[in-house]
């Protein structure tokens, strides 16, 4: 399948590139299961986390009924593909016991990549920016907090999240770490 991807998404950067990866957490003890996830980014090889979010409480957005997420945005400098960034993305999900039974059900953890720098893809395996993003307040407004000038497809993620249908869901958290 790999050889089905894109070449800007297998293709690893010669210098760092920004990338923007959202986190969510709603079934176990999701505050340690993002500080676990985070600490994992952190301690991987080719990618330093520049900025992490705070905190957010946020309201569920479609599927079916269940409790509120926890959600963070990380801004990272990596020299990975888009794709090798995916992998280890699933393989926290793993790690964290993740099941994918019900489309947008609850979730031990959820790690989505919003954005890499200079990549645009269509691909079903990866699509960037993400296709949702743009309008979902739960990803742009923790992202606007750790990085209040952020751009996502040149347009402003503060004024982006202001604008979204969940604006209104999303709380901040204390955060502990």
């Amino acid at each position: 399948m790999m050889q089905d991807l894109d070449v800007q998404l297998v293709t690893q950067p010669a210098e760092p590139v920004r990338a923007v990866v959202a986190l969510g957490s709603n079934l176990g003890d999701s505050a340690n299961i993002l500080d676990e996830a985070i600490d994992a980014f952190r301690q991987a090889p080719n990618i330093e986390v520049t900025a992490v979010s705070p905190r957010a409480k946020t309201a569920p957005v479609g599927g079916p009924k269940q409790p509120d997420f926890l959600n963070q945005v990380l801004i990272l400098q990596t020299t990975l593909s888009p794709y090798a960034l995916l992998e280890f993305a699933q393989q926290l999900e793993q790690a964290a016991a993740r099941v994918r039974d019900i489309r947008w059900g609850p979730r031990t953890l959820d790690v989505d990549l919003i954005d890499v720098q200079y990549v645009t893809s269509r691909h079903p395996m990866l699509t960037l920016p993400h296709p949702r993003a743009h309008e979902r307040a739960f990803v742009l407004t923790p992202w606007s907090w750790a990085d209040p000038t952020a751009m996502l497809s040149g347009q402003s993620v503060a004024k982006l999240a202001a604008r979204a249908d969940d604006v209104a869901t999303v709380h901040p958290v204390e955060d502990i770490q």
